[in-house]
C-alpha cells in the first residue's frame, strides 16, 4: 500500500511590503518565515535566496538524506559530506524556461576505505530513491480564486 504524505508552503505577497515587487514571504507552518525574491538575473534581490536556489537546494539536500539511507542499509559509516550543486538554466524567446542540466558534486569521507567501491555506486541508488529528484517532471494544478478590494 503507498503512503502519502502532504506538505504546504505560504507564499505571500503585498503592495509596498518590500522595496523590490519581486520579493515576497514564504512560510512553514511552524518554521522560520523566509523571504524570497526573483534571481538577480530577472530583477530580484540578489541577497534573498530565489525559487532556482531554493530547487538546488532541494535536490542537494535530498540526494544526500537519500545517499545517508542507503549508507546505512549497507553499513557504511559517513564521516562527512559536502557538495555544490549547479544548474543550468535555459531561457526560451517567450520567457518561460527551465533547468536543462543540474549538476551534483558530492564529497563523501567514509571510515573505511574496502567500502570505498561501494559508496561511490551507492550514489546511483540514493538518486533513484530521491523524492525530489523523482518530482521534478511533474504536473502543476493550478487552483485560482481572486479577491476584489
Amino acid at each position: 500500500m503507498k503512503k502519502e504524505f502532504h506538505f504546504e508552503v505560504h507564499t505571500q505577497w503585498q503592495k509596498n511590503q518590500f522595496v523590490n515587487p519581486k520579493t515576497h514571504t514564504s512560510t512553514i507552518d511552524g518554521k522560520e518565515s523566509i523571504n524570497v525574491s526573483a534571481a538577480r538575473e530577472f530583477k530580484g534581490e540578489p541577497d534573498k535566496r530565489n525559487p532556482e536556489d531554493l530547487l538546488l537546494s532541494a535536490l542537494s539536500s535530498c540526494h544526500m538524506m537519500s545517499y545517508f539511507y542507503v549508507c546505512q542499509q549497507e553499513g557504511i559509516e559517513i564521516m562527512g559530506y559536502k557538495d555544490t550543486a549547479s544548474g543550468i538554466l535555459e531561457l526560451h524567446p517567450d520567457a518561460s524556461g527551465g533547468f536543462k542540466t543540474v549538476q551534483l558534486n558530492p564529497v563523501v569521507t567514509i571510515k573505511n576505505n574496502d567500502q570505498k567501491s561501494l559508496a561511490i555506486s551507492l550514489h546511483e541508488k540514493a538518486h533513484q530513491l530521491c523524492f525530489i529528484a523523482n518530482s521534478i517532471n511533474f504536473k502543476i494544478k493550478i487552483t485560482v480564486k481572486i479577491n476584489i478590494l
